[in-house]
């Protein structure tokens, strides 16, 4: 019988990142905002191609996360790609892993180039969470059901008695997302819970939410943003140039007078020292080395590692932890030898609670399996710009941002090493290590 030899597995090939940018993000208002989340990609991506001067059909693949995908809209990457010129032959999907959809496009390209699948990739994140839908009750629906399936008129009449105005109350549908549907618990209730966990103070919070204003503002003010940030301009004409969640003139005493929003009245979580509801995109160009050999691209990073961890959900604000320290030990680091990190801010008190439980004996062991506390995190190596405290939290979108803003940081203050993290609704947790070139 012949023999065949074993079959060998292709040598994983480097994974660059080329360029990214974002769009500023924009603050929810109570109302929709003027652009999906598909004109946030769009009006964010053709400017980026411009700038590498890529055809938009030189790509292989498109990734766009998405979590609040609008009914217009269905497949928003592949609506993006063709809105942006990449042609009907592009294939385009979108991602839904809730807070890590932005970083799970970069993850999901990481891997086709890695093991060969691909040569270059655009990923991103698109939010509008001004669009969120209003609900109905279910009571409502179940009432407009009667009345549809009614026949005869004194089935529609009987209906039509049943009727009651409390049914067009709406459901504002935003905040049924944001609820945790194994836990029952909001995201800011998880909050609440990993703070009474490392007996976070109020005090602490607001004090890093003022933090996080603080740096956005110098950020701004410097123009350390200006290669990252993309203007808008909508049907109007008018044009959104820089964040504008941001509050320089913000104060301790002004965020201490704000009431808990999840449990009053005693909660450290207020509107304040949490992430702000917001619109936003950001795409990153993704290459193998034989793409940048042919399109002549300069690269900015490298993709060395990933790592996606899970946990309970009542907890799922100590994410980072888990997915980052895994990271670390399969590389063989310590969190000395990073130089630069982002942790997405969902709530001020979330982040502080990481810092914490690397530093608790007993939670190293029991949770991390460590023998002893991992150490303490640098706050000055933390969240450098500012983070969603102060910028916003466009769900889809802000893996991919953090992931973008870390290598523009690194490449700022002349640092190689990086990693971005983050907490995810439903208890999980992703965590990405870039080095730069």
């Amino acid at each position: 019988m012949d023999s065949q030899p074993p079959s060998i597995a292709p040598s994983p090939q480097p994974v660059y990142i080329v360029d990214g940018a974002r769009t500023p993000f924009l603050k929810a208002r109570g109302k929709p905002g003027p652009f999906t989340p598909v004109d946030l990609a769009v009006q964010c991506g053709r400017p980026l191609l411009m700038r590498q001067g890529l055809a938009p059909d030189a790509f292989d693949q498109v990734i766009l996360g998405c979590v609040n995908v609008v009914s217009d809209e269905m497949n928003p990457a592949r609506v993006a790609a063709l809105r942006l010129g990449m042609g009907a032959e592009m294939p385009a999907f979108s991602v839904q892993i809730n807070c890590g959809s932005g970083m799970q496009s970069i993850d999901t390209g990481y891997r086709y180039i890695r093991d060969g699948g691909a040569d270059l990739i655009l990923a991103g994140g698109a939010e509008a969470l001004s669009h969120a839908p209003l609900l109905f009750k279910q009571s409502a629906v179940n009432w407009f059901a009667q009345l549809n399936q009614a026949r005869s008129l004194p089935a529609k009449l009987k209906a039509l008695s049943r009727f009651r105005p409390s049914l067009f109350k709406p459901v504002i549908g935003l905040q049924r997302g944001l609820t945790d549907p194994i836990a029952g618990l909001n995201m800011g209730q998880t909050a609440e819970l990993v703070a009474q966990l490392f007996d976070i103070q109020r005090e602490s919070a607001d004090a890093y939410a003022l933090m996080s204003h603080q740096r956005l503002a110098a950020a701004q003010e410097g123009g350390w943003l200006k290669d990252e940030v993309i203007p808008l301009f909508d049907r109007h004409g008018k044009q959104y140039d820089q964040d504008d969640g941001v509050r320089p003139d913000n104060s301790i005493e002004a965020l201490s007078q704000l009431k808990p929003v999840f449990e009053k009245p005693y909660g450290q979580v207020t509107a304040g020292n949490s992430s702000q509801i917001t619109d936003g995109a950001s795409w990153v160009i993704l290459a193998s080395e034989q793409a940048l050999i042919k399109h002549n691209l300069t690269p900015l990073a490298v993709i060395v590692d990933s790592q996606w961890s899970a946990l309970e959900p009542e907890i799922m604000g100590l994410g980072p932890v888990l997915s980052s320290t895994a990271l670390l030990q399969r590389q063989g680091h310590q969190l000395a030898d990073i130089d630069l990190w982002e942790i997405n801010e969902a709530f001020a008190a979330q982040v502080l609670a990481c810092l914490e439980a690397w530093q608790d004996a007993a939670f190293c062991k029991q949770v991390l399996g460590l023998d002893h506390p991992l150490g303490r995190l640098d706050p000055a190596r933390l969240n450098i710009d500012g983070g969603a405290i102060s910028l916003g939290h466009p769900v889809g979108t802000s893996g991919n941002r953090i992931v973008l803003h870390l290598v523009k940081a690194l490449q700022r203050h002349g640092l190689r090493r990086g990693i971005a993290t983050e907490c995810i609704g439903g208890g999980q947790s992703g965590a990405m290590l870039i080095e730069t070139l």
